[in-house]
């Protein structure tokens, strides 16, 4: 394994911690790579430290469960002698194809799927369950993607962009939004049944009845209104309900 790998991956957990809005993650992806540069020639205190250094913290805006794609990519380049100019373009190059298929993976995949799991589970087994296995899926996702992400990057260098056609990482993003749907779709079910136990059927049906006005409204005045202050108006209608109600 290459030296200061396991340091690079520990600090990939932190490569928002500087988040700005001029480079974004770039910072921290820096932070992330330092450890993969120290021993280019001349060391810590090399020329060619202080300037892969530089490199790696200009601006970067990915998905920060990929970055260390870039940051295995941009070390090893660094390391076998590539171009200054050309590792610049690596790393802007990776910023739309990292940041396109995290999405599509993580916001659009697995944190759904894994929310649906936790939420049937939430809804039928002992309470702490369905936190419990949410929590686990999903940290063991980004776990994953994290320290693959930097091995691959590490081994494929420019030619990086052969790792975004592994075959384990095509399957996942054929099937997860699939599987997301799935779960979610047994959940909610689940979940409503769980939250009105003990209602009537009029208060079921009222509870529809405002369900279906709420969509009504959204559906209508969501471009003018936006769904933020239609969710304030309705929160603010409820709560007055209530204290009429008692």
């Amino acid at each position: 394994m290459k030296r200061g790998m396991l340091s690079a991956a520990l600090r990939l957990f932190t490569v928002q911690g500087s988040w700005n809005y001029d480079r974004m993650i770039g910072v921290g992806l820096g932070e992330t790579v330092a450890p993969l540069l120290r021993d280019l020639p001349g060391g810590r205190d090399g020329e060619r430290y202080r300037e892969a250094l530089a490199r790696a913290s200009g601006y970067f805006n990915a998905h920060p469960y990929l970055a260390g794609v870039a940051a295995g990519a941009l070390a090893r380049a660094e390391h076998d002698d590539v171009p200054g100019e050309r590792i610049e373009r690596l790393r802007l190059a990776l910023v739309g194809p990292l940041g396109s298929v995290g999405d599509r993976l993580v916001w659009a995949g697995t944190l759904p799927a894994a929310a649906g799991i936790g939420l049937a589970l939430a809804a039928t087994a002992p309470v702490g369950v369905g936190a419990a296995v949410f929590l686990a899926l999903h940290n063991a996702v980004h776990v994953v993607l994290r320290w693959w992400g930097l091995g691959s990057g590490w081994r494929h260098g420019m030619g990086v962009a052969r790792a975004l056609a592994a075959p384990g990482l095509v399957v996942a993003l054929r099937v997860v939004t699939p599987i997301a749907g799935f779960s979610l779709g047994v959940a909610l079910p689940l979940v409503a049944r769980s939250l009105t136990q003990g209602f009537d059927h009029s208060l079921l049906l009222g509870t529809a009845a405002v369900g279906l006005v709420a969509l009504v409204l959204q559906l209508r005045l969501a471009p003018t209104l936006g769904a933020l202050r239609i969710g304030l108006l309705a929160a603010g209608v409820a709560i007055l309900g209530g204290l009429l109600w008692r």
